[in-house]
């Protein structure tokens, strides 16, 4: 056996040897990261078993009246009545990207949805359609459930003009 380690030694020098004499170190280290690179880009196209999204809710009922159940812990003038929808701010607003969450249950199918109540920031107050159902609400002293402050952080202007209720997925089950 030891000739075939002797063998084996000298057949990996050789090789070593003539990939180093036709080679340029970057040359090599280009082609590892061009395998490494390219096996990156191939992963994402194996095969794999991916999650059903949560498809939208059926919804019935007025978006514009205070009772629709997405704004179960909506406190603020709806900005489907400002120029906007229950998703999306009205032209000339900015959504803060800070959000408090309540969960609401939909007639419709009988589940409960987590609902982001993000504030459109940037104009003076809508006006229209101020609704304060507040369900779930905590006293101020846990913020990240209170409705009563004002959310526009993070935005270019702290002016407050309306709130959308946006459903993020199904809640689970208790």
């Amino acid at each position: 056996m030891k000739w075939l380690d002797g063998w084996l030694d000298k057949t990996a020098e050789n090789t070593a040897r003539s990939i180093s004499q036709k080679t340029s170190r970057r040359g090599f280290l280009g082609k590892v990261a061009g395998v490494v690179v390219g096996g990156a880009v191939t992963v994402p196209l194996l095969p794999v078993a991916r999650s059903q999204e949560n498809p939208a809710p059926r919804e019935e009922g007025d978006p514009a009246s205070c009772e629709y159940w997405r704004y179960c812990a909506i406190d603020g003038f709806l900005c489907g009545c400002c120029g906007g929808s229950m998703n999306s701010c009205p032209p000339g607003t900015e959504m803060s990207p800070i959000t408090w969450i309540g969960t609401c249950e939909n007639p419709v199918d009988g589940k409960s949805y987590i609902i982001s109540y993000n504030d459109c920031c940037g104009k003076s107050s809508c006006g229209n359609c101020l609704c304060q159902r507040n369900e779930g609400d905590r006293p101020v002293y846990n913020p990240r459930v209170s409705n009563d402050l004002n959310w526009c952080l993070g935005t270019s202007s702290n002016t407050y003009h309306c709130s959308t209720a946006i459903v993020i997925g199904a809640a689970l089950d208790e």
